[in-house]
């Protein structure tokens, strides 16, 4: 399992190996990397130091068939007395598209970080030292998508499956007397779907699109279950060269379920050594969520010209209002905007991978340990995709399903030897756990989190660089007696090369903040030396 985001970023750049080796695009370049880190609790005083030991390989492809990236890394941290665990942590990102034939595409990708469990708990930003409420998560998927021309007809057709892990977490430091929160374990997905559509002008003035969807997710968590499908239609009216006005109508079912945690003899819930509910096998499948009738909304596009597209959508979905948009600008080859408003009814590992899957196949990969997390925003040096954020996802892990809505946007600016921009994201759910669980006292919860994120890229010289980030995060559960979070801090690092062997100083200060209780304050710094083969 703690492979498996390696292996399919491997396996899917290999896709079309042949082709990709005859045009000689392809850079692979694996390392062992040796580092020593301080972590400094700057309120107690109290100085941890530990040794790491660490391998990784960072691959990149680019053709007219393949695009493509990897970037992985397995660190071993060796503690120097009994205050600091010795950890095993996996680190990657992979993002591949292939053209594997006329009209047919493979899609792949995979992930490899840690990130935040229970939102009420510790919001640790710089991830060294002891870190409380942190999980280790791995997400792969793949699947084919292929379009074709039937006269004026557009079709097109696609399948993804993909599989989500998370491992228990870390102590999550929650106050006393708080409810306790479920661990997600793992589930796996797939989905389906297929349109046919026309131009405005090829059959009618109007634009037309007929399509259709199916989507099942199976949790291992209290045998969760996500099932949907739908059918839909949409028309596009263009009422200028710049303008068009749009309307969908379409049928939807969604639903949500899953089955009652075992209990003892005193009505408490049963949990595993890992300290997951135990599923009641004799329980029957209970309905968290369900959706299903009529659901339509209208909108505007506005396009006046290649680098600039607009979409805002406004209508009826899950029994309420639904906003949806869409906005990218790619002013040159190098600086691109997009920005997102989004509304769905999903679950943690379908929201990771479609997360995953919306980011480039081209991405800057962080220099230093600090920064190598890939739970925030991940940047493009491409105007054309400037990246995404994954912050909506990581903001906590949640077994139950829930509503997602929210906003975000990412900006990437490469200048000369400088590539820097930031983004910046607003998400809000509302959870569909049962209100009959045991120990669980979260349907109708409502939690939301607010982020930014600010980057700089430089090469000083040929053998030298320089990169600095700045964050800052603010959650809120919406459970009874729980304050809002507030995360912050910054990191920079300084790397000089001397031929195959690469020098990194690296330096950070984190700050968290809750309720009334004192800022907690910490500083870190790394040195390490990697040799790359």
């Amino acid at each position: 399992m703690r492979m498996l985001s390696v292996g399919v970023g491997l396996a899917a750049l290999a896709v079309a190996g042949q082709a990709e080796a005859q045009s000689r695009r392809l850079n692979a370049v694996p390392y062992i990397e040796l580092g020593q880190v301080l972590d400094a609790d700057l309120n107690s005083g109290d100085v941890l130091t530990y040794s790491t030991i660490a391998a990784g390989i960072d691959v990149a492809a680019s053709s007219a068939r393949l695009t493509g990236q990897l970037s992985y890394r397995y660190e071993r941290r060796i503690a120097w007395d009994d205050r600091i665990g010795d950890d095993d942590i996996h680190t990657g990102l992979a993002r591949v598209s292939a053209q594997v034939a006329r009209g047919l595409t493979l899609e792949a990708g995979g992930i490899a970080t840690r990130s935040r469990s229970d939102i009420r708990g510790a919001a640790p930003g710089v991830l060294v030292g002891n870190v409380d409420n942190i999980s280790q998560v791995y997400a792969v998927y793949g699947g084919p998508s292929y379009a074709t021309q039937a006269g004026p007809v557009a079709i097109a057709t696609s399948y993804q499956a993909g599989y989500t892990k998370v491992e228990s977490p870390s102590f999550t430091a929650v106050a006393a007397g708080q409810p306790r929160l479920d661990y997600y374990d793992d589930s796996f997905g797939q989905a389906a779907g297929v349109s046919a559509s026309v131009r405005p002008g090829q059959v009618l003035p109007v634009g037309l699109t007929a399509s259709g969807g199916w989507e099942r997710e199976d949790a291992g968590q209290l045998d969760g279950r996500y099932q949907s499908w739908r059918v839909r239609g949409d028309a596009l009216l263009p009422v200028s060269p710049y303008v068009a006005l749009t309307g969908g109508v379409g049928y939807e079912r969604v639903e949500t379920s899953n089955r009652a945690a075992l209990t003892d003899a005193a009505g408490a819930p049963v949990v595993d050594r890992d300290g997951r509910f135990v599923t009641d096998p004799a329980a029957p499948r209970q309905i968290a969520y369900r959706t299903d009738g009529v659901y339509y909304d209208a909108g505007v596009v506005w396009r006046p010209n290649r680098r600039l597209s607009a979409e805002a959508h406004v209508g009826k979905r899950y029994g309420s209002l639904s906003y949806t948009g869409l906005l990218t600008y790619q002013a040159s080859e190098h600086v691109g905007f997009a920005a997102d408003v989004y509304d769905s009814v999903t679950t943690f590992g379908r929201q990771l991978r479609t997360g995953l899957a919306n980011l480039p196949t081209s991405f800057l990969s962080a220099r230093d340990a600090f920064t190598q997390q890939y739970n925030g925003c991940i940047f493009s040096t491409s105007g054309s995709t400037p990246g995404g954020c994954l912050n909506d996802v990581f903001q906590s892990i949640s077994t139950a399903s829930y509503r997602a809505r929210g906003v975000d946007a990412v900006l990437s600016i490469t200048r000369g030897r400088s590539t820097y921009g930031g983004g910046v994201g607003y998400a809000n759910r509302k959870l569909f756990n049962r209100d009959d669980v045991p120990g669980v006292t979260l349907y109708g919860i409502e939690d939301q989190s607010a982020y930014a994120q600010l980057f700089f890229n430089r090469t000083l010289t040929a053998l030298s660089t320089f990169d600095a980030n700045l964050f800052v995060n603010y959650y809120e559960s919406g459970i009874a007696r729980s304050a809002g979070l507030w995360s912050y801090g910054g990191t920079a690092s300084y790397g000089h090369s001397f031929g195959r062997i690469t020098t990194t100083a690296s330096a950070g200060v984190y700050a968290f903040d809750t309720g009334d209780v004192d800022t907690a304050w910490s500083a870190q710094a790394l040195l390490a030396a990697r040799y790359s083969f």
